[in-house]
């Protein structure tokens, strides 16, 4: 149809869009109570399935208006069950004197009193020699008695390290040297406060054949002992022993 047979039939762009206005306002209100119908009947559900709970009511009473309490020997009474203990069936018979005849017992005899009993001395075995019992006395000297000294701490402050007085090259292992096998070994030595060596420990080590000679020959070690202030103190030095072929 052409615009103009559109304009003829006095329908045209105008009454379109009023049309369409009308149709979208309408269309909005009936989605607006859609909506409304729907959240109302949720709500509604949701107020309904609540429970309603039960009314409080206070009552106030006065002191004067309680009772009184039960009696609590009463409830003991109904309550506790009664226990039947049986009685022995026999009489103890520890602690009970039994009489004894006047024939069985001795006219001399007496009790000692405790100032008596205090003087008995105990009894004295049979010895070769004159006089009672010998006494062996040995007098412990402490001072001889030393202590095991313990092991000091990874690291121990001193003011003088030690020197080495004595060196002991390691023995060469047999097989190693036929092998010809080469290493070296890392060890701490534990110097002591003499300077001697009291325990060796392998750090580190390129082959396990060499380290039974590095700490035999750690051992034979002798040093000057590390210093500090108080005097001379046992501590921890690392060492490493090379075993080259020549």
């Amino acid at each position: 149809m052409s615009q103009a047979a559109i304009s003829a039939s006095g329908y045209g762009a105008i009454e379109l869009k009023q049309v369409a206005k009308k149709y979208a306002y309408w269309a909005l209100a009936i989605a607006t109570v859609i909506h409304l119908i729907f959240l109302g009947g949720y709500w509604a559900t949701v107020y309904l399935a609540k429970e309603e709970a039960p009314p409080m009511r206070t009552v106030r009473l006065k002191y004067t208006e309680l009772g009184p309490p039960p009696s609590i020997q009463g409830s003991a009474a109904a309550v506790a069950p009664s226990v039947s203990v049986a009685s022995p069936t026999a009489r103890p018979s520890v602690g009970i004197p039994v009489p004894v005849p006047d024939a069985e017992v001795s006219p001399e005899q007496t009790f000692a009193s405790q100032t008596e009993m205090s003087q008995v001395t105990g009894p004295v075995g049979e010895g070769t020699g004159e006089g009672g019992t010998a006494v062996i006395e040995q007098d412990i000297n402490v001072e001889n008695i030393e202590e095991e000294e313990a092991p000091p701490p990874d690291f121990v402050p001193f003011e003088k390290e030690p020197v080495v007085v004595k060196k002991v090259e390691p023995t060469y292992p047999e097989l190693a040297r036929k092998a010809g096998l080469e290493g070296t070994v890392w060890v701490k030595m534990w110097v002591d406060k003499e300077g001697k060596v009291k325990d060796v420990v392998i750090l580190k080590s390129s082959s396990e054949i060499f380290n039974q000679p590095a700490i035999d020959a750690a051992k034979q070690w002798i040093f000057t002992p590390a210093l500090m202030k108080t005097g001379p103190v046992s501590v921890w030095i690392s060492m490493n022993f090379n075993f080259k072929l020549n």
